[in-house]
């Protein structure tokens, strides 16, 4: 039987938080092959991101906390995968 989920998990970290806004806004990806999240380097996606964070922080979380968070992530996240083999 096909079953459908409507809401997503609850995310229970400020980090996991930001990493669900980036990987929606599409300023991240994860390596297909590795797992690891790597930055696309699309300014509108992370203004995207950025926007989410000022205008809807998680709940008990200020929008100066919030955004503070999305940059954090993007400081952590480079844009190549460790693990993948240069071409």
């Amino acid at each position: 039987m096909l079953m459908s989920r409507e809401r997503r998990p609850t995310v229970r970290t400020l980090n996991g938080w930001a990493i669900s806004v980036l990987d929606d806004a599409g300023a991240i990806k994860e390596c297909g092959e590795h797992g690891w999240m790597q930055d696309r380097c699309d300014p509108h996606a992370r203004e995207r991101a950025f926007d989410v964070a000022r205008q809807h922080p998680p709940a008990g979380v200020s929008p100066e906390a919030a955004a503070e968070a999305i940059a954090e992530v993007l400081d952590s996240i480079g844009d190549t995968c460790p693990e993948c083999l240069p071409n």
